[in-house]
């Protein structure tokens, strides 16, 4: 697993610098796949899936076969960036909620490089509640205690 890390990090390094070479601007991961997934469906499949490495790999191959436009030189910068930005995340409850509500409006990576304290975490709650997010009494607590678990202050 590390070497293909390694092996996909070298390879986007390359195509920059190629990229830059040319005088075209690289494209970002999220650039690829609005380009690449957006023309189908909206981003809610991509949110809530919280996949590895392997399985964004897979699920890329899936989208392709079934006719999505994605270069060989975007597909490890994609795929990176999936990994990276809608990767997995610890099970438990309070996961899907997490997942469904958050990631809504939120990449994975504002949740998971967060280490909060509970104080913290409930505020940051009740602010996106006053944005608008869609948690119920019912789930504050389930979410609260998730993410406190997972992502609180070490």
């Amino acid at each position: 697993m590390g070497r293909f890390v390694l092996a996909a990090g070298v390879a986007s390094l390359v195509l920059l610098c190629v990229a830059a070479a040319s005088g075209q601007q690289p494209k970002d991961g999220e650039q690829i796949m609005n380009a690449a997934c957006g023309s189908c469906h909206d981003t809610t499949s991509i949110q809530t899936a919280a996949r590895n490495e392997k399985e964004w790999s897979e699920t890329v191959d899936q989208m392709v076969a079934r006719g999505a436009t994605l270069s060989d030189a975007d597909r490890p910068i994609l795929i990176a960036y999936l990994a990276r930005a809608y990767g997995p995340m610890p099970d438990g409850p309070g996961k899907d909620i997490v997942l469904n509500t958050c990631t809504i409006c939120h990449d994975r990576t504002r949740i998971t490089r967060s280490r909060h304290t509970e104080e913290e975490w409930e505020g940051t709650l009740i602010a996106m509640l006053n944005e608008g997010a869609q948690l119920s009494d019912e789930d504050f607590p389930i979410v609260l205690r998730y993410l406190v678990k997972n992502y609180g202050a070490n």
